[in-house]
Formats: structure tokens, C-alpha cells, sequence
């Protein structure tokens, strides 16, 4: 399904041929598990490397690193919030997540980039109030970002993919 540049995808986004994927990473962007550890897997040894020199990344924003093994030539690694209720300020540092890979994503010029649906796994942000804000900021960025020609959204399973399907057809 794609809208304008924005396409979904029910894949792994190991195999994505974009110039960058997103990492859903943790603070320490040592790798995790999820979609962080697979990223860090197929990258190789390097990634890990080049991410201990990073020394972090607080929740809401991102850092980038080269893909090394991956078919991407970056990874932006992106800290999202865990789900405390929505209380919490969680949706706003979601929008951050979003925003801070856009910024990387207009700064090294890039045309195309790969998005998993961050913070649904482990850290239990419910799938459809992610999708609207993940399709929000994507939408946004498109206005801002003439180079930026495809976003792909690249969901885990097939409730992700309904939940961002359901975020295109309302956006």
C-alpha cells in the first residue's frame, strides 16, 4: 500500500533497501532485543562499535551510524517511550522520535528511509495511537523535506500493518 511516498510493508527491515532504516533502540544503543537486536545482528560487529563511541541517546532522539552489513547505507537509532498510560508525556516523545529522524534524514540528504512502528513492542505503546502519530509526523515531513521522496513503514505483523492502514486512510 503506498500514499504519496508513504508505503507499508509487513517485512523484516534487515532486508530493507532504503538509504536509512530506523532502529527502535534503547538508551544505551548497545543493542537489545526486538527490532534493535536483529538490526544489530545483521549489521555486524561494527555497528556495535561505532554505537559505544555514541555514548547514548536520551528518549525522543536520535543518532546515526552507518549500515555496515545491512542493504541501508544508515541506521538512525531512535529511543521511544515506554507506555505508562499516556500520562506520561509519551505521545509528544514519540512525535520527537519522528522528528529527530527527519532532522537526520534532511541533514545527510536522504531520499528514502524505513521505519519500524517504535515503541509497540516491549515498551507497549498501543499500535494505533503510534500509527497516528507515526503517519502524522510522516505527513509533516513530506511538507518540509522535498528530497525526502519514500517513507516506508515496515510493520512486524499483520495488527501493526491494519493499525498504520487504518492511520493513512484517517490522515
Amino acid at each position: 500500500m503506498g500514499t504519496d511516498g508513504i508505503v507499508l510493508t509487513e517485512e523484516d527491515i534487515t532486508g530493507i533497501k532504503a538509504d536509512a532504516i530506523v532502529n527502535a533502540a534503547n538508551n544505551s544503543l548497545l543493542g537489545g532485543g526486538g527490532v534493535d537486536g536483529a538490526i544489530h545482528r545483521a549489521a555486524g560487529v561494527e555497528l556495535l562499535a561505532q554505537c559505544r563511541s555514541l555514548g547514548g541517546c536520551p528518549t525522543g532522539e536520535a543518532r546515526i551510524t552507518k549500515g555496515y552489513n545491512l542493504p541501508a547505507a544508515w541506521i538512525i537509532h531512535t529511543v521511544g517511550p515506554v507506555w505508562h498510560g499516556g500520562n506520561q508525556g509519551e505521545p509528544e516523545l514519540l512525535a520527537r522520535c519522528y522528528r529527530s529522524c527527519f532532522a537526520l534524514a534532511r541533514e545527510y540528504g536522504l531520499k528514502s528511509i524505513a521505519f519500524p512502528a517504535i515503541s509497540t513492542g516491549v515498551y507497549g505503546y498501543p499500535k494505533e495511537e503510534a500509527a497516528r502519530i507515526a503517519v502524522r509526523e510522516a505527513r509533516r515531513a513530506q511538507a518540509e523535506n522535498e528530497t525526502l521522496a519514500s517513507i516506508l513503514f515496515v510493520c512486524f505483523n499483520s495488527a501493526t500493518r491494519l493499525a498504520y492502514e487504518k492511520a493513512l486512510a484517517e490522515a
